[in-house]
């Protein structure tokens, strides 16, 4: 259980602290709006990942199992892409880029839609947490449970952060993120090799 707790805690750190469609709107309603009505948006993810986690388990669950150490494989693939992509995220990091305020309107559901229009969990899911999940799962109920306690607690607690982040200056924010996202190429690397090892592992066992 502990296991599958350490991974769910490494994969939601990557995402929360990755720039993308939900983290953009987080931002900029923080430094228009202020924490105080920001802050319920970092539910989002909690709220709008429920009909992805069902559609993509629905498929994942009618598929050949040995289809599934190869979507595990495809994942720790992505995984390292993402990782790479991060590196280049980072290196030309700046705030204004990466950041630019749009919207005005703060609201709990608009991060909801937000987060749902958004590819990223799409892919996550179906990659990554969704073959990961029905494993464990598979192996123990309470090991799936600790997948998406840790996953979604931690991925609550990342955005929060951000948000206090960027409330308390501007100039400590980007500096910050930027630390965070060169932590997470560490964790996205070490996450898709123990993916692609599981993965190869497992469809050779069979």
């Amino acid at each position: 259980m502990f296991e599958y707790m350490i991974l769910g805690i490494t994969f939601a750190f990557a995402a929360a602290v990755q720039p993308g469609p939900l983290q953009t709107y987080i931002i900029s309603q923080t430094l228009t709006k202020g924490w105080k009505r920001t802050l319920p948006a970092a539910l989002a993810p909690v709220i709008s990942d429920g009909p992805i986690i069902v559609l993509v388990l629905f498929v994942l669950t009618n598929l050949p199992k040995d289809f599934l150490n190869v979507l595990q494989i495809g994942g720790g693939i992505f995984l390292l892409y993402l990782a790479y992509c991060t590196v280049k995220t980072w290196q030309r990091f700046d705030l204004k880029e990466e950041y630019n305020p749009q919207s005005k309107r703060q609201t709990l559901f608009k991060a909801a839609v937000v987060n749902l229009l958004n590819p990223n969990p799409y892919l996550g899911w179906s990659l990554v947490m969704g073959p990961l999940l029905l494993k464990g799962w598979h192996e123990s109920p309470a090991n799936g449970m600790a997948l998406l306690i840790s996953f979604y607690t931690t991925i609550v607690i990342g955005l929060a952060v951000t948000i206090f982040l960027f409330t308390a200056a501007k100039g400590l924010g980007s500096k910050t993120n930027k630390l965070l996202l060169g932590i997470s190429v560490i964790a996205l690397a070490c996450f898709g090799l123990y993916e692609l090892w599981s993965g190869i592992f497992s469809y050779l066992r069979h």
